[in-house]
């Protein structure tokens, strides 16, 4: 996104994502989205009802996982944390608790 930084709206991280159990999940092809990036809010414009009645939607990733050098990264992809959380597979330090206030 960094061509349009600023001047497309766009949600570019959403979580928690699908496989933690994230709303995205529940999303179907021709839902409204309504985002208004000034108010900070991403929603779909589903009837509680349906919304309720829905399941998560998860794909079957498992022919993804070889092949086109796919099992060179496969270790990544298990361990990797959560965007909201850094998107790292190596393990951070904690804040310490003076280094927030400057954070």
């Amino acid at each position: 996104m960094s061509g349009a930084s600023g001047k497309v709206p766009a949600a570019i991280h959403v979580t928690p994502e699908v496989l933690a159990g994230g709303p995205l999940g529940f999303v179907r092809t021709g839902d409204m989205i309504r985002l208004d990036a000034e108010a900070g809010i991403l929603e779909a414009l589903v009837s509680e009802t349906e919304w309720a009645a829905r399941t998560s939607d998860t794909a079957n990733l498992a022919g993804n996982q070889t092949g086109m050098g796919r099992e060179l990264f496969g270790v990544f992809r298990a361990n990797v944390s959560a965007a909201e959380e850094g998107g790292t597979s190596f393990g951070l330090p904690p804040i310490l608790e003076n280094e927030k206030a400057t954070v």
